[in-house]
């Protein structure tokens, strides 16, 4: 059976990409989409940033045909704010409208907004509500099982975030206090997706980082979907590894350097078309040593890459990398 968010069919058991800031943005998510995520979304975008018209904001809101379908996703801890914040968000042309309350990062969540609205429920209901409101679109929401160890309190949540008209809700298996520490609990995840009550998708996210563990986790959480974050950076196959495993319960092969590269070049290319030629080039930096993460001696390239001022210097590099590895493979 297919899974519904709103009017949006995401087949039958859809691999979503987290939303990750200074990651997910949409030269990121093409190389995701072309490898199997079914549905993103744009990194968060600050609503007081939105208002103020900011230039980084306001760049968040840039969607591509080809990534559909795509939410927006905002964050704020004012609830007038968020609503006109929506509305902004609603004409960039989105599929669906996402909260955060689930960033635990001290910034967000010591400014009332992300994970710290899991301290005060009837805000983060009043507030999901006035974003509801103020759009056509579906509004989603991501959030944690709580605040800490003695507040977890995301069944509730997920109830009284239902009932004022969200269309899914992703469950991160951490408290904030957890940070990205410990090992994720889908436990209350899988107790709110069995509540009768709850008729609206649930996915499951935190530790989803390889196709077994999403095969044994979707038997035993029975969530409708899952949203991969941290395991998709630098390894966008992720999504079809997962995807072969559930229908052949084999592994795939893992890419090869040369698919590595295709990857990388393709992301550059994404890059500095969206960002110009020179941030372009210089924001793909960060993410040569995790494309070829695992590969021996690799550290002198990419010091090279990292250093690398214009696109036929990194482009000769990579056909290096190509050559030599495909090369010691034969």
């Amino acid at each position: 059976m297919s899974v519904r968010i709103g009017n949006i069919d995401l087949g039958e058991f859809p691999l979503l990409l987290a939303p990750m800031e200074d990651v997910s943005d949409p030269p990121f998510r093409y190389v995701c989409k072309q490898n199997g995520a079914d549905m993103m979304y744009t990194e968060f975008i600050s609503s007081e940033g939105l208002i103020r018209d900011a230039a980084k904001s306001i760049k968040k809101l840039d969607i591509f045909e080809y990534e559909r379908p795509i939410g927006i996703q905002i964050f704020g801890s004012d609830i007038d704010h968020m609503r006109e914040a929506t509305e902004i968000a609603t004409q960039a042309g989105p599929d669906l409208m996402d909260i955060n309350y689930g960033c635990p990062v001290k910034q967000v969540a010591c400014r009332g907004a992300g994970a710290s609205l899991l301290q005060d429920i009837d805000k983060m209901v009043a507030m999901t509500k006035a974003v509801v409101e103020a759009t056509h679109l579906p509004v989603t929401v991501k959030t944690r099982l709580g605040w800490n160890d003695d507040t977890k309190n995301v069944y509730e949540v997920a109830e009284r975030l239902q009932d004022v008209g969200i269309k899914a809700l992703t469950i991160h298996g951490r408290t904030r206090a957890q940070m990205y520490k410990g090992v994720a609990d889908w436990t209350l995840i899988r107790d709110i997706k069995k509540n009768p009550r709850i008729h609206i998708p649930i996915f499951g996210n935190g530790d989803i980082d390889s196709p077994q563990k999403a095969a044994d986790w979707r038997m035993e959480y029975e969530v409708d979907g899952m949203m991969i974050g941290r395991a998709s950076i630098g390894y966008p196959w992720i999504f079809r590894e997962v995807k072969h495993f559930f229908k052949t319960s084999e592994f795939l092969e893992g890419p090869t350097v040369a698919e590595r590269v295709e990857v990388c070049r393709t992301h550059l290319e994404k890059s500095i078309e969206w960002k110009g030629l020179k941030t372009g080039i210089f924001e793909m930096r960060r993410h040569y040593s995790n494309y070829f993460k695992g590969i021996n001696h690799f550290k002198e390239y990419r010091m090279r890459l990292v250093t690398a001022a214009t696109i036929d210097e990194v482009q000769d590099i990579l056909s290096e990398v190509e050559l030599k590895y495909s090369a010691e493979m034969v």
